[in-house]
């Protein structure tokens, strides 16, 4: 492993602890609540048998009904269940096309290859199902903090947030396309209640997280009926070439011939 990518994988790892540390306190808890009442009418009435998470909070997918429910952990401390799936998330270990549901829960904002967990879970995600990201809204409320230098941010401001034109053109590079995108967590504040179902009601771009549903990019095909063969239909006889047959014809000769011997007269 070279020097570079070593650097990022320590980086990844220290902005996956301090990630931990965010959703478990007071403020991470609320804008958790903000997005499970998003994510919830989203997910539960999806069909399907197989789900993949990737997060550092808690997690969103058992408000889905599906019965297999695999959460990706980055090391064997965070496993604390038999679903859990301890692998590099750039090469999963699963087959293509086997999950109903994937969801990202901010993970695109922290690890150091981003494009290669999004083009792995648009790999396993079926043909019918979704693939589900949430992430930082640039033009959200918390955009002012990240003004000055990033050593002085908290997290996760000092974050590469993605918009949601960046990860629509991400997602066309993997065949995928954006279905709808949701904006939650307006406030934080002890008001929340209230302006929260207030905005998502208009579902205005000025909140701090943005849910985005995609699904696979299928081209439509049209089915050709059987080709019926039909006799070559010979084109009409044209009149120059009649023309030429007549003055060829023996009686036109015969014409001919009288004519000039009457005219040598």
């Amino acid at each position: 492993m070279c020097a570079a990518a070593a650097n990022g994988v320590a980086s990844s790892a220290r902005l996956l602890q301090q990630a931990r540390d965010f959703w478990q306190s007071e403020r991470g808890k609320a804008m958790w609540q903000c997005q499970r009442a998003c994510v919830g009418p989203l997910v539960e009435a999806l069909p399907g048998q197989h789900g993949l998470e990737f997060t550092a909070a808690m997690p969103l997918l058992p408000l889905s009904n599906l019965r297999h429910q695999v959460q990706w952990v980055p090391s064997a401390s965070y496993a604390h269940s038999s679903s859990s799936l301890l692998c590099d998330p750039a090469q999963l270990a699963l087959p293509d096309e086997s999950m109903s549901l994937v969801i990202i829960h901010h993970l695109l904002d922290i690890l150091h290859e981003p494009h290669y967990l999004l083009s792995e879970a648009a790999r396993v995600t079926d043909d019918n199902g979704k693939l589900i990201i949430i992430g930082w809204h640039p033009m959200g409320p918390g955009r002012l903090s990240r003004i000055g230098p990033s050593r002085h941010k908290r997290f996760p401001h000092q974050l590469a947030w993605r918009s949601t034109s960046q990860l629509r053109d991400w997602l066309a590079f993997v065949d995928f396309e954006i279905e709808r995108v949701d904006y939650c967590a307006y406030s934080i504040s002890r008001y929340r209640p209230r302006w929260e179902s207030c905005w998502r009601r208009y579902n205005l771009p000025f909140a701090h997280t943005y849910v985005i549903t995609a699904k696979r990019r299928l081209e439509r095909v049209i089915p050709i009926g059987r080709r019926r063969w039909q006799p070559l239909a010979l084109p009409a006889r044209s009149a120059g070439l009649g023309a030429c047959r007549n003055r060829l014809a023996p009686g036109s000769r015969r014409s001919s011939s009288k004519i000039v011997s009457d005219h040598s007269r």
